[in-house]
């Protein structure tokens, strides 16, 4: 009997060697992501800090005005709304459908966790975790589609971008409920981001500024960030530059957005530590 409990315990303590190596290299292996991640966000705040100064930073930190806090946290909630209603109906595809108040709860509970923590995805990874995460992948990814496709119509020149919107308004009204919902989400981040250029004082337009926030949100979206920020700043510097604007402007503008979008998400400190959601 002891000849033969010998190899069991050895290949036991094997496997639980071979685990133990592969977790440590899985974990050794999402450090190093997560680091280029934040150190990407970094390096861009770096660079635009040394070519722009702090200036931008300052002017924006004066552009928050009580208003434009407040009108961000109303359209805010607003915007949470859709998403949470889209995730709703995406979850019933896969399983059982979430409930609108719970998924409406966790919903404010990520946007504040994207905010504040690096990476800027944390909080949709935790609502993967406890929520199922083909719904959460689905409802993020028709989101961004349609993002895309809002981008791709407000640059077009002339009068080829009001064709391209209303085609796609067309597409998004046939699409259903979870298209038309994606839509008014991103027009409610696009309000927000006008919101952000009225409080800095930019002189451009409505019709200028409205592809410019576009590419903003894409530069938001990139995962390569600390909490959010880093390529949509340098997204914004780049762009208001290439409308006859400056990218000292661009940066401002950024900044007091990514403020204003900050402290709306602030309600999901209500349910940060709860269960509920």
């Amino acid at each position: 009997m002891t000849t033969l409990a010998a190899p069991t315990g050895v290949s036991r303590r094997a496997r639980t060697a071979l685990l133990n190596h592969r977790w440590l290299r899985s974990l050794r292996s999402k450090r190093l992501e997560t680091s280029l991640r934040i150190g990407a966000g970094v390096l861009v705040i770096a660079f635009l800090v040394w070519r722009l100064g702090a200036g931008p930073f300052l002017d924006a930190m004066r552009a928050t005005t009580w208003w434009a806090v407040a009108l961000a946290s109303v359209v805010t909630a607003g915007t949470t709304w859709c998403c949470a209603v889209r995730w709703s109906r995406v979850s019933a595809r896969f399983g059982e459908r979430l409930p609108v108040r719970t998924a409406y709860l966790a919903y404010y509970r990520s946007q504040l966790i994207n905010a504040t923590v690096p990476g800027g995805v944390v909080g949709d990874v935790h609502r993967g975790r406890r929520h199922g995460w083909l719904g959460v992948l689905w409802e993020r990814g028709l989101g961004q589609v349609v993002q895309v496709a809002l981008v791709a119509g407000l640059l077009l020149p002339g009068p080829w971008r009001w064709v391209a919107l209303a085609v796609l308004a067309v597409a998004l009204a046939a699409g259903g409920a979870v298209l038309l919902l994606s839509g008014l989400a991103v027009a409610g981040h696009l309000a927000i981001f006008l919101v952000a250029a009225a409080s800095v004082g930019v002189t451009l337009t409505p019709l200028q500024l409205l592809p410019i926030g576009a590419l903003v949100l894409l530069g938001a979206a990139v995962p390569l960030n600390v909490a959010g920020w880093g390529p949509r700043e340098g997204v914004a510097a780049w762009a208001f530059a290439a409308y006859g604007s400056s990218a000292a402007v661009g940066l401002a503008v950024s900044v007091t957005f990514g403020v204003l979008a900050t402290v709306a998400t602030l309600p999901g400190l209500l349910v940060l530590g709860s269960r509920r959601g």
